[in-house]
């Protein structure tokens, strides 16, 4: 089955393994065995109603944190297949990667790390790691899904040194300076080219930015003279899909080519060779760098700070900071389950240790959807709201 891969590409035989032993499945890789496990988790299922840009209650056709993390890992899988790379480690974390986000996209990761600053703050890519290892509940033999090592290291992305010290294993790499596997770098670009493309079709279905302010970006404007060109008659609905997938196209095919050089002129043999190598070996060309920073740009200005996207922060930032002070206040406004887990530290040698107590909290409201989010708040805050 892994005949295949190439020599570098992470594979059963050298992986690091799982926190606790198991069996080897027997009619898949332990790769696909994580990828099943995420997918059958609870924290992916809510993803479905987790904001991408706009609150699931906008509009049914906008995407979400679930249809976000199935387009990454399809982009994902595409790039590793041609690059001899393991497609079931790379579909594993590309669909693991959001996991840990809270309600309302980024401004609720922004709001909740800022009510959590006195306790060690709130990461949405620590929290990620945090379900996969901890929060979920579902096996007799163990806490969390019990993920393979690469599917863990490749979901952290990002960690700073504190966080990487008392990390262990997966950690390990932060202080060292080293790579991850191609698989998990693999992932992270298909996110950015997901999330780019993919908000430049929301933010036009939304009407918050036009066709005339894109073709000021040289990423869009390239692709849709094409297509105006090859079909000048087309309505403009599939005019728009159809630039995007041509601009996701072209971004692949950078990666590819300059991935492809990059392994090639870098001699790389082993999966070793990629962990000390200085630099992601998954990039794009310095090129569609630039040019993928002014589209970010641009949407940033654009889309993100829109007033009507500004407008929805307000209420999420008020929202969950709301939440997050109430529940901190008064532990017994919380539900059974998460209640119960403070109690338990209640009367140990953890008794005043507030830090776990908040981060119980933090959990609780990460793993939020967004219309969870708001009726939770309706019926702590409004008087009417009896249950």
């Amino acid at each position: 089955m892994l005949q295949h891969l190439a020599p570098y590409a992470a594979n059963e035989h050298n992986s690091r393994g799982r926190q606790f032993a198991e069996p080897s499945p027997n009619n898949r890789t332990e790769y696909q065995r994580d990828r099943d496990r995420i997918v059958h988790s609870a924290a992916f299922r809510r993803l479905e109603y987790k904001t991408q840009v706009f609150v699931n209650h906008e509009g049914d056709m906008f995407r979400t944190r679930l249809t976000h993390s199935i387009e990454v890992a399809q982009i994902a899988r595409s790039i590793a297949r041609i690059l001899q790379l393991n497609e079931d480690l790379t579909e594993a974390v590309s669909l693991a990667h959001d996991l840990g986000h809270t309600p309302f996209g980024h401004a609720g990761q922004d709001v909740l790390n800022n009510c959590m600053q006195e306790y060690d703050g709130f990461e949405h890519n620590l929290q990620s790691l945090r379900i996969i290892d901890a929060l979920e509940e579902k096996y007799a033999g163990f806490q969390g899904l019990n993920l393979t090592f690469e599917t863990r290291e490749g979901i952290l992305k990002h960690c700073s040194k504190k966080n990487a010290e008392r990390l262990g294993d997966v950690g390990e790499r932060f202080l060292k300076n080293w790579q991850p596997t191609l698989e998990a770098q693999i992932a992270n670009i298909a996110d950015e080219i997901a999330y780019n493309n993919h908000d430049v079709d929301d933010g036009l279905r939304a009407g918050l930015i036009t066709i005339d302010q894109l073709c000021n970006v040289a990423l869009f404007r390239e692709q849709y003279e094409i297509v105006k060109n090859l079909f000048p008659d087309l309505e403009v609905r599939r005019v728009i899909h159809e630039v995007i997938r041509r601009m996701i196209n072209n971004q692949v095919t950078n990666v590819l080519e300059r991935s492809q050089q990059q392994l090639l002129e870098s001699e790389i043999k082993t999966l070793d060779d990629v962990r000390i190598f200085n630099g992601p070996l998954i990039a794009f060309s310095d090129t569609m760098n630039s040019q993928n920073l002014e589209l970010k740009q641009f949407l940033r200005k654009n889309l993100y700070r829109h007033y009507r996207v500004h407008r929805m922060t307000v209420k999420a930032e008020k929202i969950i900071r709301a939440l997050f002070n109430a529940f901190i206040e008064d532990n017994r406004l919380l539900p059974p389950e998460p209640y119960g887990k403070i109690t338990v530290i209640k009367g140990t040698v953890n008794d005043n240790n507030v830090t776990d107590r908040a981060r119980i909290v933090a959990d609780y409201i990460a793993g939020m959807t967004d219309r969870y989010a708001i009726k939770e708040y309706e019926r702590i805050f409004n008087p009417m709201q009896l249950t």
